[in-house]
Formats: structure tokens, C-alpha cells, sequence
């Protein structure tokens, strides 16, 4: 680096000591194969005397690299069998590219942010559609990852569903369904993607539940969701036995909908009481004390409150410590505002499987480093102990039984 600086070399760009380098590194792993293909090296005769195949030449060929665009010399046979792996024929970029624009891709930019960052960061000419051509490769994989088969029994699953615009003759949101489930060993688990064809509805999420059973989930512990109405029916006819519990955090906005700004703070004041109850029936006396301030100025919040009781309860049977991490489903807005901040800069898609091709991206990166999976695994594996004296054993039953 010092002699290149010297010598007045830049280190990246075209023609900078990064771009030489890998230009020598290419060239050289090429001649290697070429060797390795011919059997003997460069000058060197068969046994039996004879030349036989043998090196023809060069070629030359630009190819697009994380260093930018090298021009690189491809070794010939006289023969033309020699298929060449590192760069191979008709090949323009390397893997590491591609890498790149899937990373890219999956932190939100579109195909043109994508084309002009390359262009100014590498001085590598890539267009849009040989980018949308890159991403199209994730097809397969995806395909692949959304119907590999599963375990037999998970202790709590996430559902929850966000909304990209699609345009189908005319541009309108779709809701995009995401089951993420916490596994027996304390991490998590994105069980699939499924785009539906119309708003939010207990029918298809039962549609997405028959769907995960069918690929060998027999059991689930209990089921997390936002309250959508039918849905604990539509839960229970897939898994019998599953507590479906309401999220507090979606029940409290729902209460907000009914009352005046102005009462707000004081209807969270007093709801407070009634879900940080130690008990069932400490939180059914409180909500009794709510009811009696605030029952005939807001009927409609009592209502909902009654209405969803059987599965706003479950919870309150857990330590505090647990009730935090099931009672809302914060473990699933978490991946869907990295899923929005992926779509938004799309504003929207010509079809369903771009969109999909999308979010699978996004959430194929939410942790590279793997600190978020230490620290989820820190926060489940003391609770499912826990879960499976909660559930009597049928945690521990199912896992013997994968």
C-alpha cells in the first residue's frame, strides 16, 4: 500500500491496488483450474508423449466485483472443455455482488438506489433489471424456506399481519400474514409469509394455521394475537387445546377508540389496575371498580372488555416476569416496523411475489450479527420451564416426540 501511495495508485476504483489485486488472485485461481483440468501443468507433456489437450490462450472479459469493474484474462483450452468454477462462462459477477445487492435490497432501497450506489461507490455500470434479476434468485430459496417442514410443538406463536400496496389493476393494501413462534429451545422462529386478498379476516388466518399443522406443528401452547374478531375460534379449530391470548397493548388502543381524547390518560389510569392484577380474580374486581366509574358514559369499552375477557386472562396465571414477553405482541411489531421501513420505499408492487420476494429479505437480515437471537434466548429460556408446568408437560412431551 505504501508503494501504490507512492506511486500515486489509488486503492479502490478501476485501475486502484484492490482492483489489481483481485485481478491477480482471479487470473491465477483460473490458471490453477486450468491446470487441475489439463492434469499437468503449463509446458508439460502427458506420459505416453503425447500433448493431448493443452492451453490455448486467453481470453479477456470485465467482471463486476465488490472492488468495482476488473478486466481479468480467462486461460482457453484447444479442446473447449474446460468449464472454469471461480468465474465461470458468461458469468459478469461475482457472488459477492450479488451478496451486496440482496443486503442492499433487504435494508429498503429500491432497484434504482441500488444501480446508482454501485455506480458511485464502485464505478460498476449494474441496471435495474439485471438487479431485479439478482433478487429474483432469492425465488427458490424462499419457496424452499416456506415450506420446510417444522417442529412438532411450539410453546408460544406470534401472529400478526402488515399491509403493502400492490397494484392489480389498481394500487390497494394487502395484508402480508406472519406467524413467529418461540421455540422449545428458547429462540425464534419465522414460521412463514403469506400474502392474502383482501383486508385482515379470522378466515384466513385459519387458512395460515391449517397450513403450519399441515407441515408438522401438532401443538401450540398458546397463541398471541391482536384481538381480530372469530380469530380464538378460527385458533381452536386448527389446535384444540391452545390458549389464544388477546394483546394488551392492542386492547387498550381498541378502548381508546371508543372515549373522547379529552378522557384518554384518565381511562389508562384506571385500566391499569385491571391487567397489572396478580391474579384473575383481583383483575376481574378491579375492572368491576372500572365498569362502575365509567360504565354508562363508555358502555362500548365495557363491552369490549367483556367481550374479549376469555382471552385477555390467560396471562394473569404466569409470573410478572413472564406476563411481560406473552401479553403483547411486541416480539412480532418489532420484525413488522423492519418490514415496513423495507416496503415504504417501494411505495408499491406490480405483484404478489415481488412483495413477498421483499419482506422475505427483510427479515432474512434482521440479525446478522446474532446478538438479537443471544439476547431473545436469554429472555425465553428461563420461561418455558415455567410453560411446561403451566401446560402439564406438554412441552416436554412433544419435544421427545420430534
Amino acid at each position: 500500500m505504501a508503494q501504490a501511495k507512492a506511486d500515486g495508485v489509488s486503492l479502490t476504483g478501476e485501475g486502484g491496488l484492490l482492483a489489481q489485486l483481485t485481478k491477480l488472485v482471479l487470473e491465477g485461481a483460473l490458471e490453477g483450474e486450468l491446470t487441475d483440468h489439463l492434469g499437468r501443468e503449463n509446458g508439460q507433456r502427458t506420459e505416453d508423449g503425447r500433448s493431448g489437450n493443452y492451453r490455448n490462450g486467453h481470453r479477456s472479459k470485465t467482471v463486476t466485483t465488490e472492488v468495482g469493474p476488473v478486466e481479468i484474462d480467462v486461460p482457453r483450452d484447444r479442446n473447449g472443455s474446460f468449464e472454469p468454477e471461480l468465474v465461470k462462462k458468461r458469468q459478469r459477477r461475482l457472488t459477492g455482488v450479488d451478496e451486496m445487492v440482496l443486503s442492499l435490497s433487504a435494508k429498503g432501497l429500491t432497484h434504482g438506489e441500488i444501480s446508482a450506489h454501485l455506480a458511485e461507490v464502485y464505478g460498476a455500470e449494474v441496471s435495474k433489471q439485471t438487479i431485479s434479476t439478482i433478487t429474483d434468485s432469492v425465488l427458490e430459496r424462499m419457496t424452499e424456506w416456506q415450506n420446510r417442514p417444522l417442529d412438532r410443538v411450539y410453546p408460544v406463536v406470534f401472529i400478526d399481519c402488515v399491509n403493502v400496496k400492490i397494484r392489480d389493476g389498481q394500487v390497494a393494501n394487502r395484508p402480508v400474514y406472519m406467524a413467529l413462534a418461540v421455540t422449545a429451545e428458547g429462540t425464534r422462529d419465522i414460521l412463514g409469509l403469506w400474502v392474502g386478498d383482501g383486508s385482515e379476516g379470522a378466515k384466513y388466518w385459519q387458512h395460515v394455521l391449517t397450513e403450519i399443522k399441515n407441515r408438522g406443528v401438532a401443538d401450540v401452547l398458546m397463541v398471541v394475537c391482536d384481538g381480530l374478531k372469530e380469530l380464538p375460534e378460527s385458533v381452536t379449530r386448527v389446535w384444540p387445546l391452545t390458549v389464544v391470548q388477546t394483546c394488551v397493548v392492542h386492547l387498550l388502543r381498541n378502548s381508546l377508540r371508543y372515549a373522547g381524547r379529552q378522557d384518554w390518560e384518565k381511562l389508562a389510569k384506571d385500566l391499569r389496575p385491571v391487567y397489572t392484577a396478580p391474579t384473575e380474580a383481583a383483575a376481574a374486581e378491579r375492572f368491576g371498580e372500572f365498569q362502575e366509574k365509567w360504565g354508562t358514559k363508555y358502555r362500548a369499552v365495557v363491552r369490549l372488555w367483556e367481550n374479549a375477557w376469555a382471552e385477555f386472562v390467560p396471562f394473569l396465571s404466569f409470573d410478572a416476569e413472564i406476563r411481560k414477553i406473552i401479553c403483547t405482541t411486541n416480539a412480532i411489531e418489532s420484525v413488522n416496523a423492519r418490514i415496513r421501513k423495507a416496503v415504504r420505499a417501494r411505495g408499491h408492487f406490480p405483484t404478489d411475489q415481488a412483495a413477498l420476494k421483499c419482506v422475505y429479505l427483510a427479515i432474512m437480515s434482521l440479525d446478522p450479527k446474532g446478538t438479537g437471537t443471544k439476547a431473545w434466548t436469554r429472555r425465553w429460556k428461563p420461561a418455558l420451564n415455567a410453560f411446561d408446568i403451566a401446560f402439564d408437560g406438554r412441552l416436554t412431551l412433544g419435544t421427545a416426540n420430534n
